[in-house]
């Protein structure tokens, strides 16, 4: 089977075409028109060059615009956005001046000219500019064939509603450019000449376009299928809190071939990086000819944990807060104290797949993981990000400069869609159901190969999980339960804070976290999380200052 990845690296994104751009790489003006070469009119729209116009669109889900190898200031996995700004890591890194700006982001100082702002907003409406020139350029060509054309479209609808979903979930009111754009000045629009109510509904129409074309399976992984459209959604009902939408969208999905894998640990694999748990994902491959890799991991290359393995880069690590989450008690269910975790309590087998802990081994590396890997160790803590890092040992890792990986980045995972349903499900009042959904996630986990000790001989830790088996009567409980499970199994994934404030429970969550945590950790010290401005992130002032005075309303509080 082809795969799209494979085919990004074999093709010339032909920016001739679009003679449009919101924003140049390292440009002064987000409207600058850049002449890149000239292409006649009638070879823009041969199928061969529309269909590279197509891997264009795609080519920037993983957040690499240019050559300056910096994605992670715009990372697909949403590392810094999702999961920094959350109770589940912390910046890392060498200090608080290792890219400063994400630790200004982890203080919630963040500001209209941060670099990772402006950087995350670019990638985006590349994105966007790309597809809607794709599709201008599809629909203009006579020799395409007819019948997948549809298709294609049907395809760029659905890449330009991630890329509008992402921005919206990040910016809130954002300006919208569609395929109808034809000047420079069609991009320079207000973010409010569209309510939040609207924006949504035109990320539900592109998804809801894409389900009515595309076919049930595609021949090259990493296009879009009908139910990953619907999945998607699925999502954005759940976005708005449309929950009988969202319940029966999660029916559709779940009546495909999707399903959880039998063991957590193996997802994370990029051998199974197309399985069947996941629904749709960024597309990742090395050593295929790409300058610099760059078609890798390039987003979460500073993610790399340290020791006599990775480099030194130390990014991303996870909170003493998230640790202790994973514990249960002797019956194996969760115990929900923040007190730190020894070693002698029981945890969930996930903590030991997720998280890198001194005294555990560390992948099939056959070495135990150590607190001295942990870069800046003083002020980060010991712990190291463990369930996207491949093992050395991989031919899908590069040991070498950018030490990036080929494992795919899972927008959604079949896993987050029985979530999604068992959350739409508590407040649809159907428990049990959310219930059984919930313990159907456990009972994988369970389920799953533990880590073992160095030698093989026993578990690595005292993992105990069991399902609930006592009947959900209360909904606030339920509720509580489903959001809880939803941590635990997407950890590290980049969903938490986004998650937080679409339950509108950020302030109150982040507050009590801090508390806690400026004790164990001092660079947390000024840390404080503001309601009504801290949810979102500001519009990048560069975008202001290129549009007409008046146009942009910044987001409240800054």
């Amino acid at each position: 089977m082809k795969n799209l990845r494979q085919e990004k690296s074999k093709i010339l994104v032909i920016v001739a075409v679009i003679a449009l751009t919101i924003m140049g790489s390292c440009s002064d003006d987000y409207l600058e028109e850049v002449t890149f070469g000239e292409v006649p009119p009638s070879e823009m729209t041969k199928p061969e060059n529309v269909e590279k116009a197509i891997i264009s669109a795609y080519s920037v889900l993983n957040g690499q615009i240019d050559g300056a190898s910096n994605a992670y200031n715009s990372p697909a996995s949403n590392w810094s956005f999702g999961d920094v700004v959350s109770d589940d890591s912390y910046k890392g890194g060498g200090g608080t001046g290792d890219q400063n700006q994400i630790h200004q982001m982890e203080l919630y100082n963040t500001n209209s000219t941060t670099y990772d702002v402006e950087r995350k907003w670019m990638a985006l409406y590349e994105g966007v500019k790309r597809t809607n020139e794709a599709m201008k350029l599809l629909d203009a060509s006579e020799d395409f064939d007819a019948g997948l054309k549809a298709q294609r479209r049907a395809e760029l609808r659905f890449i330009r509603g991630h890329y509008y979903f992402e921005l919206k979930k990040i910016y809130n009111q954002i300006p919208y450019i569609d395929e109808t754009a034809e000047t420079v000045d069609d991009y320079a629009r207000s973010n409010t000449e569209f309510t939040s109510e609207e924006l949504w509904g035109k990320i539900e129409d592109d998804f809801q376009a894409a389900y009515d074309v595309l076919p049930d399976s595609q021949e090259e992984q990493g296009r879009p299928t009908k139910l990953a459209a619907m999945a998607y959604l699925a999502k954005t009902y759940l976005f708005q809190e449309k929950w009988q939408d969202a319940f029966d969208a999660t029916t559709l999905v779940m009546s495909g071939n999707y399903g959880l894998m039998d063991d957590f640990q193996s997802v994370f694999l990029p051998e199974n990086d197309n399985g069947i748990e996941v629904v749709f994902a960024v597309q990742y491959s090395v050593n295929d000819g790409q300058s610099d890799n760059y078609n890798g991991s390039i987003g979460d290359r500073l993610t790399a944990p340290g020791g006599p393995f990775y480099s030194q880069y130390g990014f991303h690590r996870p909170s003493q807060n998230l640790v202790n989450t994973f514990k249960t008690d002797a019956s194996g269910l969760p115990v929900v104290d923040n007190v730190e975790i020894t070693a002698t309590d029981n945890v969930d087998p996930r903590l030991d797949i997720t998280i890198g802990r001194p005294g555990i081994p560390y992948k099939d590396l056959d070495v135990l993981y150590e607190d001295n890997w942990a870069r800046d160790l003083a002020t980060y803590g010991p712990f190291g990000p463990k369930k996207r890092i491949l093992s050395a040992n991989s031919p899908y890792h590069v040991t070498v400069w950018p030490y990036v990986d080929a494992l795919n980045y899972y927008i959604i995972r079949y896993a987050e869609v029985l979530l999604w349903r068992a959350e739409a499900a508590v407040e649809l009042g159907n428990l049990e159901e959310a219930r059984n959904l919930v313990n159907e996630i456990r009972q994988r986990a369970a389920n799953s190969e533990f880590v073992k000790t160095l030698d093989g001989s026993a578990d690595a830790a005292n993992y105990v999980i069991a399902t609930y088996d006592t009947v959900w009567t209360d909904i606030d409980d339920a509720r509580d339960k489903v959001r809880l499970e939803t941590r635990l199994e997407l950890a590290m994934e980049g969903h938490r804070f986004f998650n937080l404030v679409r339950w509108g429970i950020a302030k109150d969550v982040i507050d009590d976290y801090l508390v806690i945590e400026k004790t164990r950790r001092s660079h947390l010290t000024n840390a404080a999380f503001t309601a009504g401005k801290n949810e979102y992130w500001p519009i990048p002032q560069e975008y202001i200052d290129s549009v007409e005075d008046g146009l942009i309303t910044q987001n409240n509080g800054y």
